[in-house]
């Protein structure tokens, strides 16, 4: 495959978020009142936000946003430490419900886990897939599906956004509460972005190399799960040196790495955001370049660049606008180094462990 930046499907996936939101958005619709059904039936008063991967930060980002709107004890955990380290991760003698996120609907992790919650006498299942063919979709009788999310390229770009509307919604209606006009735009607010901020993306990912040594990507609440899901992105797609941190920790020991080659990559709430926006000024008086991802403009101490996002949502409703310029970005840098966005390195769309390496996993 000639290695231009047309000729990939990643490509025409992060362009493809708007419409794949709007699917999603119908999918919150037409399932809305099985939601309230199914919560009025399990009175959950404890949830798991399960997933693995791509998945599990945004399982991360879930359970903040949970806790916020449904005031309901929630967490989120990687689905092999449910399955291998049940003992330090399931409480269920509560009225326990696990939600489960899993684009394809097949990882042995998560099903498995899926079966030690049952075995251990939690409640009820809720799943959130991209294929409704899928084990996942077959097994669990209330699955949202983010059927427009689907992919061709490994890394999660379309998928992750869809999944992630999915997941807000799934909350709203748990917390019963209906999602606001403004949320209900956000297909149109996500293509008038890209379009704003698509050749920034394109001229500032394909200078990346040449300037930085390392990206750190910074965001605090729910934001944190999203910006480990960037850390991932960039890791997975253009094998570049990334981690991620919660904003206001970055000082407990993580900007002693700071200096001219480093990039700082902030997704600021607006409610945290004098507080992060110091933080930023710090980082560059240090020597960092600073990207933004804000939905307040910045000062020009705080920031180099910024991609200011539309006004009027919380940080409860934006997420989903905060990756796709993001997306862009890491793949014209991926395209720039020679490398093939579409197929990273030593990765697979789906983990399958056979049952020999179950047992072996099992009994390590």
């Amino acid at each position: 495959m000639q290695n231009t930046s047309t000729s990939f499907q990643t490509l025409s996936e992060i362009l493809s978020q708007p419409e794949a939101w709007q699917d999603a958005l119908d999918e919150l619709a037409r399932q809305h009142g099985a939601l309230r059904a199914f919560y009025e039936q399990h009175q959950p008063d404890h949830l798991i936000f399960l997933g693995c991967g791509s998945p599990y930060f945004l399982a991360r980002a879930g359970a903040s946003l949970s806790r916020g709107l449904t005031g309901i004890l929630s967490e989120a955990h990687p689905g092999s430490d449910v399955w291998l380290f049940q003992d330090q991760t399931l409480v269920v003698s509560r009225s326990t419900i696990m939600v489960v996120i899993s684009r394809s609907g097949e990882t042995t992790e998560i099903l498995r886990a899926i079966d030690t919650f049952k075995a251990q006498g939690g409640k009820a299942v809720a799943a959130v897939t991209c294929y409704d063919e899928s084990t996942l979709a077959r097994t669990i009788p209330l699955t949202l599906l983010a059927k427009a999310g689907q992919e061709v390229g490994l890394a999660q770009t379309r998928s992750f956004t869809s999944m992630l509307i999915l997941t807000q919604g799934l909350i709203n209606a748990f917390a019963n509460r209906e999602l606001s006009p403004r949320y209900l735009q956000l297909p149109q607010l996500g293509r008038a972005l890209i379009e704003q901020y698509a050749d920034f993306a394109r001229q500032f990912g394909s200078t990346l190399d040449q300037r930085f040594e390392r990206v750190f990507f910074l965001g605090g609440g729910a934001l944190y799960g999203l910006a480990c899901e960037a850390m991932l992105k960039m890791k997975e797609m253009s094998l570049s040196l990334a981690e991620a941190y919660q904003t206001m920790e970055f000082r407990h020991g993580p900007m002693s790495m700071v200096n001219p080659q480093t990039l700082i990559v902030a997704l600021v709430s607006e409610t945290a955001s004098t507080a992060e926006t110091q933080v930023l000024t710090e980082m560059r008086q240090r020597g960092a370049t600073v990207l933004a991802v804000t939905p307040v403009a910045l000062p020009a101490s705080a920031a180099d660049e910024q991609i200011v996002l539309p006004a009027g949502l919380t940080d409860a409703e934006r997420g989903p606008l905060y990756l796709p310029i993001l997306h862009l970005a890491i793949y014209y840098h991926t395209v720039a180094k020679g490398l093939n966005p579409d197929l990273p390195n030593n990765l697979t769309a789906v983990i399958e462990l056979n049952e020999d390496h179950a047992n072996k996993a099992q009994l390590s």
